[in-house]
Protein backbone atom coordinates (compact mmCIF):
# COMPACT_ATOMS: atom_id res chain seq x y z
CA UNK A 1 0.00 0.00 0.00
CA UNK A 2 1.14 3.90 -0.91
CA UNK A 3 1.64 5.96 2.41
CA UNK A 4 2.34 9.53 3.13
CA UNK A 5 5.08 10.64 0.57
CA UNK A 6 6.74 12.65 3.37
CA UNK A 7 7.50 10.14 5.87
CA UNK A 8 7.98 13.25 8.59
CA UNK A 9 4.08 13.48 8.48
CA UNK A 10 2.96 9.67 9.00
CA UNK A 11 2.99 9.95 12.73
CA UNK A 12 -0.41 11.22 13.96
CA UNK A 13 -1.12 14.43 15.94
CA UNK A 14 -2.67 13.24 18.93
CA UNK A 15 -5.92 14.54 19.14
CA UNK A 16 -6.08 16.35 16.26
CA UNK A 17 -9.77 16.96 14.77
CA UNK A 18 -8.92 16.87 11.08
CA UNK A 19 -13.18 17.72 10.19
CA UNK A 20 -13.96 20.41 13.18
CA UNK A 21 -10.89 22.42 13.92
CA UNK A 22 -8.01 23.94 12.15
CA UNK A 23 -3.66 25.03 12.57
CA UNK A 24 -4.07 27.85 15.35
CA UNK A 25 -0.22 29.29 14.89
CA UNK A 26 0.36 32.85 13.52
CA UNK A 27 1.78 31.59 10.33
CA UNK A 28 -1.21 29.57 9.98
CA UNK A 29 -3.72 32.88 10.36
CA UNK A 30 -1.37 34.42 7.97
CA UNK A 31 -0.65 32.28 4.66
CA UNK A 32 -2.35 31.32 1.79
CA UNK A 33 -5.15 28.17 2.15
CA UNK A 34 -4.02 24.64 1.57
CA UNK A 35 -4.59 23.50 -1.19
CA UNK A 36 -6.36 19.90 -1.03
CA UNK A 37 -6.33 17.55 -4.13
CA UNK A 38 -8.31 14.18 -4.46
CA UNK A 39 -7.80 12.26 -7.59
CA UNK A 40 -10.49 9.99 -7.35
CA UNK A 41 -13.30 7.92 -9.84
CA UNK A 42 -16.81 6.64 -9.86
CA UNK A 43 -15.50 3.19 -10.89
CA UNK A 44 -13.14 2.95 -7.38
CA UNK A 45 -14.88 0.76 -4.88
CA UNK A 46 -12.24 2.32 -2.61
CA UNK A 47 -12.95 5.82 -3.21
CA UNK A 48 -16.42 6.50 -1.77
CA UNK A 49 -14.79 7.04 2.10
CA UNK A 50 -12.13 9.67 0.89
CA UNK A 51 -15.22 11.46 -1.22
CA UNK A 52 -16.58 11.92 1.53
CA UNK A 53 -13.83 13.14 3.76
CA UNK A 54 -13.09 15.86 0.96
CA UNK A 55 -16.62 16.88 1.33
CA UNK A 56 -16.07 18.00 4.97
CA UNK A 57 -12.68 19.71 4.05
CA UNK A 58 -14.87 21.58 1.31
CA UNK A 59 -16.55 23.09 4.14
CA UNK A 60 -13.08 24.97 6.04
CA UNK A 61 -11.95 28.19 5.17
CA UNK A 62 -8.68 27.19 5.40
CA UNK A 63 -8.41 24.85 2.82
CA UNK A 64 -9.06 24.89 -1.03
CA UNK A 65 -10.72 21.10 -1.65
CA UNK A 66 -10.93 19.75 -5.26
CA UNK A 67 -12.32 16.85 -5.87
CA UNK A 68 -10.85 15.72 -9.46
CA UNK A 69 -11.93 12.39 -11.62
CA UNK A 70 -9.77 10.49 -13.40
CA UNK A 71 -10.43 8.71 -16.66
CA UNK A 72 -8.32 5.27 -16.75
CA UNK A 73 -11.02 3.27 -14.51
CA UNK A 74 -13.62 3.89 -16.83
CA UNK A 75 -12.79 0.68 -18.83
CA UNK A 76 -14.14 -1.75 -16.22
CA UNK A 77 -17.81 -0.79 -16.57
CA UNK A 78 -18.82 2.60 -15.86
CA UNK A 79 -17.60 6.28 -17.47
CA UNK A 80 -16.98 8.58 -15.14
CA UNK A 81 -19.30 11.58 -15.97
CA UNK A 82 -16.87 14.41 -14.48
CA UNK A 83 -13.70 12.81 -15.58
CA UNK A 84 -10.90 14.60 -17.43
CA UNK A 85 -8.18 13.52 -19.42
CA UNK A 86 -6.14 16.62 -18.02
CA UNK A 87 -6.95 15.74 -14.84
CA UNK A 88 -5.44 12.09 -15.45
CA UNK A 89 -2.67 13.73 -16.83
CA UNK A 90 -2.07 16.36 -14.14
CA UNK A 91 -2.16 13.03 -11.49
CA UNK A 92 0.76 11.34 -13.54
CA UNK A 93 2.54 14.68 -13.68
CA UNK A 94 2.46 14.28 -9.89
CA UNK A 95 3.56 10.50 -9.57
CA UNK A 96 6.72 12.16 -11.63
CA UNK A 97 7.48 14.79 -9.06
CA UNK A 98 6.53 12.53 -6.16
CA UNK A 99 8.59 9.54 -7.09
CA UNK A 100 5.43 7.75 -7.33
CA UNK A 101 6.06 4.67 -9.62
CA UNK A 102 2.47 4.71 -11.23
CA UNK A 103 -0.78 6.32 -10.24
CA UNK A 104 -3.93 5.29 -7.75
CA UNK A 105 -7.35 6.59 -6.19
CA UNK A 106 -8.31 7.59 -3.83
CA UNK A 107 -5.05 9.66 -3.75
CA UNK A 108 -5.02 13.16 -1.75
CA UNK A 109 -2.13 15.57 -2.99
CA UNK A 110 -1.83 18.20 -0.45
CA UNK A 111 -0.01 21.55 -1.25
CA UNK A 112 1.64 20.10 -4.29
CA UNK A 113 4.16 18.43 -1.94
CA UNK A 114 2.46 15.45 0.21
CA UNK A 115 0.56 12.25 -1.27
CA UNK A 116 -1.52 10.16 1.28
CA UNK A 117 -4.22 7.35 0.59
CA UNK A 118 -7.33 9.52 0.19
CA UNK A 119 -9.21 7.94 3.17
CA UNK A 120 -7.23 7.81 5.97
CA UNK A 121 -7.97 10.78 7.76
CA UNK A 122 -5.40 10.93 10.38
CA UNK A 123 -2.75 11.24 7.36
CA UNK A 124 -4.69 14.08 5.42
CA UNK A 125 -4.63 16.13 8.88
CA UNK A 126 -1.10 15.84 9.49
CA UNK A 127 -0.23 16.83 5.89
CA UNK A 128 -3.09 19.60 6.29
CA UNK A 129 -0.83 20.68 9.59
CA UNK A 130 2.68 20.51 7.83
CA UNK A 131 1.35 22.65 4.98
CA UNK A 132 0.08 25.21 7.39
CA UNK A 133 3.58 25.74 9.16
CA UNK A 134 5.00 26.99 5.57
CA UNK A 135 4.30 30.06 4.99
CA UNK A 136 3.10 31.23 1.14
CA UNK A 137 5.69 32.33 -1.56
CA UNK A 138 3.27 35.11 -3.33
CA UNK A 139 -0.01 36.64 -2.18
CA UNK A 140 -2.45 35.75 -4.99
CA UNK A 141 -5.61 38.65 -5.33
CA UNK A 142 -8.44 36.63 -6.87
CA UNK A 143 -11.43 38.71 -8.33
CA UNK A 144 -14.00 38.41 -11.09
CA UNK A 145 -11.76 39.87 -13.77
CA UNK A 146 -8.32 40.08 -12.69
CA UNK A 147 -5.51 37.07 -10.91
CA UNK A 148 -2.96 39.76 -8.80
CA UNK A 149 0.16 38.29 -7.87
CA UNK A 150 2.22 40.21 -5.34
CA UNK A 151 6.44 39.74 -5.29
CA UNK A 152 8.52 37.64 -4.05
CA UNK A 153 11.60 35.10 -4.73
CA UNK A 154 10.16 32.78 -7.05
CA UNK A 155 11.82 29.27 -8.11
CA UNK A 156 14.76 29.58 -11.28
CA UNK A 157 12.21 28.00 -13.65
CA UNK A 158 9.53 30.39 -12.82
CA UNK A 159 6.14 29.20 -11.77
CA UNK A 160 3.07 28.28 -13.42
CA UNK A 161 -0.63 29.41 -12.58
CA UNK A 162 -3.35 27.22 -12.67
CA UNK A 163 -6.76 28.04 -12.96
CA UNK A 164 -9.32 25.40 -12.14
CA UNK A 165 -13.09 25.86 -12.08
CA UNK A 166 -15.30 24.00 -9.84
CA UNK A 167 -19.09 23.14 -9.32
CA UNK A 168 -20.62 22.85 -5.67
CA UNK A 169 -22.04 19.21 -5.27
CA UNK A 170 -23.08 16.12 -7.52
CA UNK A 171 -24.49 13.43 -6.74
CA UNK A 172 -24.43 10.31 -9.29
CA UNK A 173 -26.43 6.79 -9.26
CA UNK A 174 -24.04 4.34 -10.22
CA UNK A 175 -25.61 1.61 -12.21
CA UNK A 176 -22.44 -0.42 -13.47
CA UNK A 177 -19.00 -1.20 -12.31
CA UNK A 178 -17.50 -1.59 -8.90
CA UNK A 179 -20.10 0.90 -7.38
CA UNK A 180 -23.11 -0.28 -8.87
CA UNK A 181 -26.44 0.58 -7.14
CA UNK A 182 -24.94 3.11 -5.00
CA UNK A 183 -25.49 7.05 -4.72
CA UNK A 184 -22.60 8.76 -4.62
CA UNK A 185 -21.72 12.58 -3.74
CA UNK A 186 -19.17 14.63 -4.50
CA UNK A 187 -18.03 18.23 -3.44
CA UNK A 188 -15.88 20.48 -4.98
CA UNK A 189 -15.81 18.96 -8.46
CA UNK A 190 -13.32 20.43 -10.91
CA UNK A 191 -14.67 20.58 -14.29
CA UNK A 192 -12.48 22.70 -16.25
CA UNK A 193 -8.90 22.89 -15.66
CA UNK A 194 -6.17 24.99 -17.32
CA UNK A 195 -2.93 26.98 -17.25
CA UNK A 196 -3.61 30.45 -16.88
CA UNK A 197 0.16 32.46 -17.17
CA UNK A 198 3.44 32.27 -15.43
CA UNK A 199 4.82 33.74 -12.13
CA UNK A 200 8.52 34.96 -12.26
CA UNK A 201 8.72 36.94 -8.99
CA UNK A 202 7.36 40.10 -9.87
CA UNK A 203 3.87 41.79 -9.62
CA UNK A 204 1.93 40.59 -12.10
CA UNK A 205 -1.73 40.72 -13.16
CA UNK A 206 -3.64 38.31 -15.42
CA UNK A 207 -7.35 38.58 -16.91
CA UNK A 208 -9.82 36.55 -15.90
CA UNK A 209 -13.06 36.54 -17.48
CA UNK A 210 -16.05 34.50 -15.45
CA UNK A 211 -18.90 35.12 -17.36
CA UNK A 212 -18.84 31.83 -19.52
CA UNK A 213 -18.18 29.89 -16.02
CA UNK A 214 -20.88 31.57 -14.62
CA UNK A 215 -23.32 30.92 -17.35
CA UNK A 216 -22.39 27.15 -16.85
CA UNK A 217 -22.98 27.36 -13.55
CA UNK A 218 -19.32 26.73 -11.82
CA UNK A 219 -19.83 27.11 -8.52
CA UNK A 220 -16.45 28.70 -7.65
CA UNK A 221 -13.15 29.07 -9.24
CA UNK A 222 -9.41 28.10 -7.76
CA UNK A 223 -5.80 29.43 -8.63
CA UNK A 224 -2.88 27.60 -7.67
CA UNK A 225 0.37 28.80 -8.03
CA UNK A 226 2.59 26.65 -8.21
CA UNK A 227 6.83 25.45 -9.18
CA UNK A 228 7.17 24.31 -12.81
CA UNK A 229 6.89 20.24 -12.96
CA UNK A 230 3.81 20.41 -10.48
CA UNK A 231 5.60 20.85 -7.61
CA UNK A 232 5.69 23.07 -4.29
CA UNK A 233 2.45 25.37 -4.52
CA UNK A 234 3.26 28.93 -3.43
CA UNK A 235 0.25 30.45 -3.45
CA UNK A 236 -3.29 29.94 -3.59
CA UNK A 237 -6.98 31.69 -3.48
CA UNK A 238 -10.43 30.36 -4.33
CA UNK A 239 -13.67 32.27 -5.15
CA UNK A 240 -17.46 31.63 -5.29
CA UNK A 241 -19.06 32.72 -8.22
CA UNK A 242 -22.46 32.07 -6.63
Amino acid sequence: MLTLHKTAVLAAVPGLLLLLTAGSSATAETRAPVVVELYTSQGCSSCPPADALLAQLADRDDVIALSLHVDYWDYIGWEDPFALASLTKRQRAYARSLDRRTVYTPQIVVDGTYDVIGSRSRSVANAIAMARERPSDVAVDLSEDAVRLGEGAAPPEGATVWLLLYDRWHETDVRRGENAGRLLGYAHVVRDYRRLGTWSGRSTELSLDLAAARAAGRFGVAVVVQTEGLGRVLGAAALRLE
